[in-house]
């Protein structure tokens, strides 16, 4: 089933993305999707709203062979890194039951969790590290829910062991966005692991119930510009999140292991009102009150720089592919030391 449904997926690429938005969510549950987010503790808000010792060489020299131990060290080459990258889109549908049917959205909310830590002043935090193995950070609320993605990915290390888990985790990521019909995103490994020392602070991570504000303090830290945070906030067609682990409930659009424009499309077309629950505030679509859009979502609207972004997205799916993809190569690289002249590369889809 799962073949078959990424088959059928990868079809809607070039003929029927346009239209994903129009197709009831239903018709998506073969489709694949993703899901987790940060957990109600003091910092259980922050960001669903919109990771052993170092490696040398590109991705880790390991003594390897075979999947042992041998006399001469190996250096992964690009073939290597497609083979990992095969495996992690092999399993991606392997639990019917999970979610909507995919991996896909909780492993790029691992490499963007991993990432998002980083701080241009201090140098400190990103994806160089996969700090997020160790406590406190693994524990910090926004993370809530991402031990899911790690032990995903363990079996895949148990695989490929030449590769760090800074760098598997930002291929995963990378793997999950094009499977699920995203848009090409150019990948180049380099990162070494770091212990638990290296782990960051909580909050620095985005706090959902926060304004325009918040989200401008959280993204010019890492060197973002008002463009960019939009761009990112587009992810948020993938997945949903859930009350027991950010509080929030519900998936942003129709199609949530589907990566598409409607995220924007929502914001802008759809009439929205506060949820009544016993949940924290969030949104939901007057229509059908199965859609959610959190306050940090709102206030992409609200903001009039912000906004601007909003509709130019909303209007043209190629310009924020072309955006996103620039965006989340420059956040998944943020203080990483990459070797010099390590190209980046673009990695083949499955079938």
């Amino acid at each position: 089933m799962a073949s078959a449904t990424r088959t059928f997926a990868r079809a809607l690429r070039t003929s029927a993305r346009p239209a994903l938005s129009a197709v009831p969510r239903t018709a998506f549950r073969q489709s694949r999707f993703y899901s987790s987010e940060p957990a109600a503790k003091k910092s259980s808000s922050a960001w669903i709203w919109l990771v052993g010792g170092a490696a040398a060489l590109s991705g880790g020299a390991y003594l390897y062979q075979n999947g042992a131990a041998a006399p001469s060290a190996f250096a992964p080459k690009f073939e290597d890194y497609q083979a990992v990258y095969n495996e992690i889109a092999s399993r991606l549908e392997e639990k019917e039951d999970y979610d909507d049917g995919s991996y896909g959205p909780v492993l790029v909310r691992l490499a963007w969790h991993a990432s998002g830590t980083y701080d241009k002043e201090t140098g400190t935090g990103g994806s160089n590290g996969a700090t997020m193995r160790f406590a406190p950070e693994s524990e910090h609320g926004a993370n809530a829910g991402l031990k899911v993605a790690r032990d995903f990915l363990e079996p895949v290390k148990a695989k490929f062991p030449w590769i760090t888990y800074s760098d598997l985790w930002i291929l995963a990521g990378v793997c999950a966005i094009q499977e699920m019909l995203g848009p090409a995103i150019p990948y180049r490994p380099g990162r070494s692991d770091r212990d638990v020392s290296a782990c960051t602070p909580d909050g620095r991570l985005p706090d959902a119930a926060q304004a325009q504000d918040h989200l401008r303090n959280i993204f010019y830290r890492m060197g973002f510009n008002d463009q960019e945070i939009v761009a990112l906030a587009g992810a948020h067609a993938l997945g949903r999140c859930h009350s027991n682990r950010s509080g929030y409930e519900g998936p942003w659009t129709f199609s949530p292991t589907v990566l598409t424009n409607d995220f924007f499309k929502l914001l802008t077309e759809e009439k929205w009102q506060w949820k009544k629950w016993n949940g924290p505030k969030q949104y939901e679509d007057k229509k059908t009150k199965t859609l959610m859009m959190l306050p940090a979502d709102m206030a992409l609207v609200q903001d009039k720089k912000f906004n601007e972004w909003v509709k130019k997205y909303a209007a043209d799916n190629d310009l924020f592919f072309k955006d996103f993809s620039a965006v989340i190569v420059k956040l998944f690289e943020l203080g990483v030391p990459f070797k010099e002249g390590q190209e980046r590369w673009v990695f083949k889809t499955s079938a």
